[in-house]
């Protein structure tokens, strides 16, 4: 019995040591720079939410000059490498989303520019995963990555809009419960 438990304790040690090797490999989107200015601006959302699209953005028009340039070496590998990066801020970004909204922050003004960042980033994605010069073989080596980011930002685009309808309708009350004398109208941003 004392042999299988360590064992056991040693196959854990292991499995823990790989996992922990496999989280270190991981990359982390942001430059130094960028976790700076995140950090700077985490209370404000007015400030955050566009350092998110700025990041995000400049993942994409480093894609499309990794694309262009012939130099580029394993341009499928850096392709990869981009999307997952730009999925991840993405991502994040609503995770801020849902945080301002959690505290019931008036972000309507941010989300108007991210509703316009959505649709820019969907016309890439899509022209990326409709290129016709893209070897087959390359694109297979980012296809999965593509789809989840194309399906990422067309899902966060349908709930960007609602909420900022909700957002929208719930400035009105607001303003309605502070004058009710003025009948209609929206809160000021």
């Amino acid at each position: 019995m004392r042999v299988s438990s360590r064992m056991v304790g040693t196959a854990l040690l292991l499995l823990l040591a790989v996992g922990a090797c496999a989280a270190q490999r991981r990359r982390d989107p942001l430059t130094q720079a960028e976790v700076d200015q995140i950090r700077d601006t985490s209370w404000e959302p007015k400030l955050r939410l566009p350092l998110y699209l700025q990041f995000a953005r400049a993942r994409l028009v480093k894609l499309e000059q990794v694309r262009s340039d012939p130099k580029t070496k394993d341009p499928a590998q850096q392709t990869h490498d981009l999307l997952d990066d730009f999925q991840r801020l993405y991502d994040e970004l609503n995770d801020n989303i849902d945080t301002y909204v959690d505290r019931k922050d008036d972000i309507r003004k941010p989300l108007k520019l991210v509703i316009d960042a959505d649709t820019e980033f969907q016309a890439k994605l899509r022209a990326l995963k409709d290129a016709a010069d893209v070897p087959a073989r390359e694109a297979q080596q980012y296809e999965f990555v593509l789809t989840n980011a194309i399906e990422a930002v067309d899902s966060a685009t349908d709930d960007h809009r609602k909420l900022l309808s909700d957002q929208e309708e719930l400035a009105k009350r607001k303003l309605l419960n502070k004058n009710p004398s003025k009948g209609t109208g929206v809160a000021p941003e």
